[in-house]
């Protein structure tokens, strides 16, 4: 009997050994960094004090939200929630506008403009976010350039805060509307003819059939893509940086400029300016934010619930 149990707690040992090494690698190369984030955040780890830092607290979190720096990054996070909601949300109006042309069945060359309208999802997206900056150059960009052979004027992309923040957006919408396209044509796939049919019997129009039937039926396979993607545009670090590297500046700070958002800002704080810890404070905010939204929608919508 003695046998036996023994037998069967080294048994229950066995699938641990085997994931010890995914275990253990997950521990050092995720956990350990942010561990350590959030234990620079509670130092004063920066160019200063690099071999004598200590720990100073919640001082880091109260410079960014009540201190010197929160006119720095007010102006951050609300341009940072702006540009979120704007690009995901009109990602998702593009996608859901080609999804329901190319889903009507007597489009013949449906399987034709769905190659060509998923090609800027299958670029590699630096490269893709590059060749636009070339686009917006305003002095050889393409854009300018065709603007003066039809005798308009040359518009700053770059250094305009306006039309910086319009390039921004323009060129994420254009990164994210082919996964929303196809995540919508999927789901557009799966609402039963029945119910077209039902309201056609009903006297429906197109706009009643969308209102009534489309869009009821898109809600609950998109939603949780619409939590997910605000939340990857939270943290778009690659659109927001290659395009414009943060700027054009801003006169009353050196930390941010105008197309920074709140990760991007996180990174010129580390990498520029050597201050790890209102760096690490920052991205702690970050997660924070993120995490919560997520959560509330996520409970609000029963996204991810199981259906019995």
């Amino acid at each position: 009997m003695a046998r036996t149990i023994k037998r069967k707690k080294q048994n229950s040992l066995i699938p641990f050994a085997y994931l010890s090494p995914a275990l253990l690698t997950i521990a050092v190369f995720s956990l350990g960094p942010v561990i350590y984030t959030i234990y620079l955040s509670f130092t004063n780890f920066n160019l200063n004090h690099f071999d004598t830092f200590q720990f100073v607290g919640f001082d880091n979190y109260k410079a960014i939200l009540t201190g010197p720096f929160f006119k720095v990054f007010a102006p951050v996070f609300l341009w940072t929630v702006v540009y979120a909601l704007l690009a995901t949300g009109m990602s998702y109006m593009v996608g859901l506008i080609l999804a329901v042309l190319l889903n009507n069945e007597r489009m013949k060359e449906s399987n034709f403009y769905r190659a060509i309208l998923v090609i800027p999802w299958a670029l590699p997206a630096a490269i893709a976010i590059l060749a636009w900056q070339g686009l917006y150059n305003e002095s050889f960009g393409q854009f300018n350039l065709l603007l003066s052979k039809i005798g308009l004027d040359k518009i700053p992309w770059l250094s305009d805060p306006f039309w910086a923040k319009f390039a921004v957006i323009l060129t994420t919408i254009w990164l994210g509307y082919p996964f929303m396209m196809n995540v919508c044509l999927g789901a557009l796939q799966a609402i039963p003819k029945d119910l077209y049919e039902a309201a056609d019997i009903d006297g429906a129009g197109r706009w009643k059939k969308f209102i009534s039937v489309t869009l009821p039926g898109l809600t609950s396979s998109t939603l949780p893509l619409l939590i997910s993607s605000f939340a990857f545009n939270f943290n778009n670090f690659g659109a927001a940086f290659l395009i414009t590297g943060g700027g054009p500046p801003r006169p009353d700070t050196q930390f941010a400029g105008y197309t920074d958002i709140l990760v991007s800002s996180a990174y010129s704080m580390t990498l520029t300016f050597n201050r790890y810890d209102l760096a690490s404070a920052l991205s702690l905010i970050i997660f924070l934010i993120v995490g919560t939204l997520s959560f509330i929608n996520m409970k609000y919508t029963k996204a991810f619930e199981e259906v019995d």
